[in-house]
């Protein structure tokens, strides 16, 4: 019959547990509460994303079957777990406002957007780099934490490997002090106890590996997204509301215009250029 404990941790581990030092038990303990933290982050990623696939999925449809462009910014419908939400809101907000002059839609928005002109290039890139930061705000809040996954994924091991070095150190110390002689049997437990911790190491860091990958991958499958929009987006916007046609030529400036040159004159036009005008040839003017 096996006994719980054996069923629970295996010989081994429960013998390494019983002979652990304090340097061992300090060190599993710093492991557990790192795995703890990794699987929180996990796990809260983990819900974090599915809402945001889900939110996603229902912001596109509404904006598919929108009227125009920019009528769930009209209503004012949100998605705020949506991050193809918050980039089509910062440029309809963007646009709102070189179109209109006003960044907040209110109850005349759609009759002043049907007689609103058009807006310029420029104007226009204005509205894209109102895009680009709403989707680097989206991806450093799907990234954010991560940096503790990868924290467990590249130090547990690490730190299993210092507590296993520092309790064979431990076990080979009192061997050389201690007046018996050396077996097997007297080295078992320091060693055991000793790789306890790289066991504990690795069963923190697998785990993470295979979350972080996933994760990973994951978020760039929405960042991908958010870039598909954004292109997507900009095409409509620049379809229905920016003016490409060419304008008229500016006007030089005074400062590169030359002395203006008079013709040269014959001389009998100077002459007779010359030549007084006289009184009774000018007929007055009543």
């Amino acid at each position: 019959m096996f006994s719980p404990d054996y069923l629970i941790l295996g010989s081994g581990l429960k013998f390494g547990l019983d002979h652990s030092t304090l340097s061992g038990i300090v060190i599993c303990i710093v492991l557990v509460v790192l795995s703890m933290v990794s699987w929180t982050v996990m796990l809260s990623k983990l819900w974090m994303i599915s809402k945001a696939k889900k939110a996603n999925a229902e912001f596109v449809g509404d904006f598919r079957n929108s009227e125009h462009p920019l009528a769930l910014y009209q209503h004012k419908r949100h998605h705020d777990f949506a991050p193809l939400y918050h980039m089509y809101h910062a440029a309809s907000r963007e646009l709102a406002f070189h179109l209109l002059g006003n960044d907040e839609p209110d109850e005349n928005f759609g009759t002043r957007l049907q007689g609103a002109g058009r807006i310029t290039p420029s104007q226009m890139s204005a509205v894209e780099n109102a895009m680009e930061r709403a989707a680097s705000e989206a991806a450093l809040r799907l990234e954010s934490r991560m940096s503790v996954v990868a924290m467990a994924l590249s130090g547990a091991p690490f730190l299993g490997l210092l507590g296993t070095v520092w309790g064979v150190m431990d076990s080979f110390g009192s061997l050389a002090s201690g007046a018996g002689g050396v077996s097997l049997l007297t080295m078992a437990p320091g060693v055991c106890a000793a790789l306890l911790t790289t066991v504990v190491g690795l069963l923190v860091a697998i785990p993470s590996m295979f979350g972080y990958n996933f994760l990973v991958g994951r978020i760039r499958a929405l960042i991908v997204r958010l870039d598909h929009f954004g292109s997507e987006f900009s095409s409509i916007l620049d379809r229905h509301f920016v003016d490409h046609r060419a304008t008229g030529e500016e006007l030089p400036s005074i400062a590169t215009l030359r002395t203006p040159s008079m013709p040269a004159f014959s001389g009998e036009v100077a002459e007779s250029m010359a030549q007084p005008v006289h009184a009774e040839a000018v007929s007055p003017a009543l």
